[in-house]
């Protein structure tokens, strides 16, 4: 499935404040949640994830792993059933979902954030929470930018804890991701016993970072939105983010020329960009509104490619792009 989430029969380990997710899983619930609230309807609560030994046969023999485990957990759907995540070394320690929550309520108690979104992704491998930050940026007084705390763990030792800032355009709900790797507003915490033990007490420096990188980041868009951009100037920088490799075939000639056109139209005629027309900041919410909203691959279906779009903001994987496009349109 495109988008990951864990699902059982007719269950799902996904939960929503207000808004259906565009997969249609899971529970919705009216309300802003508490994290206990968001693990519990997520399926997050419980899992008891803990290392065990690795075995390998050898012959007749039955040998351990040295300084190798498995991470497992109790099934949040079926009693009495454990999953193998991962395989781990020696100095991983688990992080739990609730003492993902028990951070998360830190963050909360100093921001006044809501929690959002919360589920398993990946047969509960990867999971994630988020939380609405009580305040927005105004770029230019006109583009208003809601804030998103993003906090990921995994559980199969393949990424670290960490946390990703996210401004949402409330128009046409766009990440920017991008700005957050420009900024290194990212926040990681290693799966080690003191990095867990560390984990609540770096809360507070962390929150700090968070909106020291709203800072930064409003700096740099306000100077975008004060930057006029022409026609001619966006596409010298569309062809730098859709380059023509040498001696292309017909159809990826036709395939970019396709995406520069496409890029062109959002930039002069989206009615996401009336009043921030013609600026750079115009040209940025262009990219982002074609990568998330646009964006087309070979062999897929519409609603193939509406799932296609809506995991890659979610996961992330247009964000070299949308960095990309951050560092040359602020630089015009």
């Amino acid at each position: 499935m495109a988008h990951q989430i864990e699902t059982y029969e007719d269950q799902a380990a996904f939960v929503s404040v207000r808004e259906t997710a565009w997969h249609s899983l899971g529970t919705v619930v009216p309300d802003s949640l508490t994290a206990e609230e968001a693990l519990r309807f997520a399926k997050l609560s419980n899992w008891n994830v803990r290392k065990e030994p690795v075995f390998t046969k050898v012959g007749d023999e039955i040998i351990e792993i040295a300084d190798r485990y498995a991470t497992v957990r109790d099934n949040p759907f079926v009693d009495n059933q454990a999953d193998v995540l991962g395989v781990v070394g020696s100095k991983y320690t688990p992080i739990q979902n609730e003492d993902h929550a028990d951070l998360l309520n830190a963050l909360v108690d100093e921001s006044g954030a809501h929690f959002e979104t919360a589920g398993s992704l990946k047969g509960g491998r990867q999971t994630f929470i988020t939380m609405k930050l009580p305040d927005h940026i105004n770029i230019g007084g006109v583009d208003k930018v809601e804030t998103y705390i993003a906090a990921l763990n995994s559980h199969d030792g393949t990424k670290a804890f960490q946390f990703i800032v996210t401004p949402v355009r409330i128009v046409c709900a766009n990440t920017q991701a991008a700005a957050l790797r420009a900024a290194k507003s990212r926040f990681s915490v290693r799966h080690t016993k003191s990095g867990k033990d560390g984990i609540i007490s770096q809360a507070r420096d962390t929150l700090q970072m968070t909106f020291n990188y709203l800072d930064a980041f409003q700096v740099e868009a306000e100077k975008m939105i004060q930057t006029t951009l022409d026609e001619a100037k966006f596409y010298e920088i569309i062809e730098q983010l859709y380059a023509m490799p040498d001696d292309p075939s017909q159809t990826i000639q036709t395939r970019t020329e396709s995406n520069r056109n496409s890029l062109m139209e959002l930039f002069l005629d989206s009615p996401t960009n009336t009043e921030i027309r013609n600026t750079a900041w115009a040209g940025y919410q262009a990219v982002t509104e074609y990568l998330d909203h646009f964006v087309t691959t070979q062999g897929k279906s519409a609603s193939q490619m509406q799932k296609y779009r809506a995991m890659a903001v979610a996961s992330g994987t247009s964000d070299d792009m949308k960095a990309n496009a951050f560092r040359l349109l602020s630089r015009v």
